[in-house]
C-alpha cells in the first residue's frame, strides 16, 4: 500500500507542475483533464501526508521516551504515543478506503425509475411515496429533480415515473436504492383495517455520455403523440410527446414532460442510453465471480431490498439487517443513515477482496 501511495504522491507533484505550465494551459481540453486527475488525487495525498507526519512524530516521541527520566514527562510521552498510534491506525483504514477502486459513474447524475409492483392501486400510491422520499432527499443534499415521464392514477398514485436527479455524487449514494421495496400498511381503501403488503421496484441508472453508448439510428423507431396529464386530461394540442423503441432489445422509452418535441426526444434518448448501458453492465457483471461481487446486493430490481412497516413505524434494509424505527422521517427523505451503512458494508467487502 505504501508503495502505491508513494507513486500517487509523486504523480500528484508531477501534475502540480504540469497544470502550472503555460504551454499545457493553452490546450484547454488536456489541461482540464489533468486538473481533474490532480483534484482526484488531492484527498489521498493530503491524508498520506498526515499519516507520514504522525509516523514521524511517533518515532520522535519514542526516542524522547527512552531519554526521559522525569516520571510526569514519561507519562505525557506515553499518552502522546498512544494517541499517535490510534491516529495512525485510523489513517491506515481511511487510506485503504481511499485506494479502493472507484466506480466511474459515482459523480454522475442519475435517472430513477419507480414502478408499482404487486398490490394494484396501493402499489401505485407507494410508488408516489417513494418518489416523494427521493425528491425530499435530493432537496436535502442540494440536488435538483426533473420529471421525464409519469403515468399517474386518478387518486394520486404513480403506476410508473421516471425522473432525473442532478447533483455531484448522486449515483454514488442513490445506486444502492435499486431493487424491490415492500410496504406493509392498511390502505386508505381498506374498510376492514387489514394490513396489506404491496411492492414497488426502483431502478437507478447513471446518466451516460455519448461516448459510453453508441446507438445506430436504423435501430430506432420514433413515434410522436399528444401529451396527456393526470387521469388522461389533455394538456397539449400538438404531437409533442415522444416514444422511442430500440428495436434490437425491445426497450421502449417515452417522454412528454416538455412542450417541445425536440426536448422530449433528447430526454428520451438519454434515458434509453442509460438503460442500454445498464444492460451492458449487467452482462459484464454476470461474468464476475460471486466472491468478488458486493454483498450489499446486486442492484437487481427483482431483489427485495427493504421493507417499510407502517404499523410498527419501522424500516428494515434486508441486505445489511439494519432496522430503524423512524419511518415518518425516513419517508421524508432522511435516508442517509441507511445509505451510509450500505456504503460501509460495500467498502468492507471490497477491502476483504483486496
Amino acid at each position: 500500500m505504501l508503495e502505491r501511495l508513494d507513486f500517487i504522491e509523486n504523480k500528484y507533484e508531477e501534475l502540480s507542475i504540469k497544470i502550472s505550465d503555460p504551454s499545457i494551459m493553452k490546450d484547454q481540453k488536456k489541461w482540464q483533464k489533468l486538473c481533474k486527475e490532480h483534484a482526484e488525487m488531492e484527498i489521498i495525498v493530503s491524508k498520506y501526508k498526515e499519516y507520514k507526519k504522525a509516523q514521524s512524530d511517533l518515532e520522535d516521541n519514542k526516542e524522547m521516551l527512552k531519554e526521559e527520566t522525569d516520571k510526569e514527562m514519561k507519562d505525557m510521552e506515553q499518552e502522546e504515543i498512544k494517541s499517535l498510534t490510534e491516529k495512525i491506525k485510523e489513517s491506515e483504514q481511511e487510506l485503504t478506503i481511499l485506494l479502493l477502486p472507484k466506480d466511474p459513474n459515482d459523480d454522475k447524475n442519475v435517472f430513477v425509475e419507480v414502478r408499482g409492483g404487486a398490490g394494484g392501486e396501493e402499489a401505485a400510491l407507494f410508488s408516489a411515496d417513494l418518489t416523494r422520499m427521493y425528491t425530499r432527499y435530493a432537496e436535502r443534499r442540494g440536488w435538483s429533480v426533473e420529471t421525464i415521464s409519469l403515468n399517474a392514477t386518478d387518486i394520486g398514485g404513480f403506476k410508473e415515473i421516471v425522473f432525473m436527479v442532478k447533483g455531484k455524487g448522486a449515483y454514488s449514494r442513490l445506486k444502492y436504492e435499486s431493487g424491490t421495496h415492500r410496504v406493509q400498511r392498511v390502505p386508505d381503501t381498506e374498510s376492514s383495517g387489514r394490513i396489506h403488503t404491496s411492492t414497488a421496484t426502483v431502478a437507478v441508472l447513471p446518466e451516460v455520455d455519448d461516448v459510453d453508448v453508441q446507438i445506430n439510428a436504423n435501430d430506432l423507431r420514433i413515434d410522436v403523440f399528444r401529451a396527456s396529464g393526470h387521469g388522461g386530461q389533455c394538456v397539449n394540442t400538438t404531437d409533442s410527446a415522444v416514444r422511442i423503441t430500440h428495436i434490437p432489445t425491445g426497450l421502449v422509452v417515452s417522454c412528454q414532460d416538455e412542450k417541445s418535441q425536440l426536448k422530449n426526444k433528447e430526454k428520451a434518448m438519454k434515458v434509453l442510453k442509460s438503460r442500454l448501458y445498464e444492460m451492458a453492465e449487467n452482462e459484464r457483471n454476470a461474468s464476475i465471480a460471486e466472491d468478488r461481487r458486493s454483498q450489499v446486493g446486486t442492484g437487481d430490481r427483482s431483489e427485495r431490498i427493504r421493507t417499510y412497516n407502517f404499523p410498527q413505524g419501522r424500516v428494515t434494509d434486508h441486505r445489511i439487517g439494519l432496522t430503524l424505527y423512524k419511518l415518518d422521517s425516513f419517508l421524508d427523505g432522511d435516508i442517509d443513515e441507511v445509505i451510509d451503512a450500505l456504503i460501509t458494508a460495500d467498502q468492507a467487502k471490497k477491502m476483504e477482496s483486496m
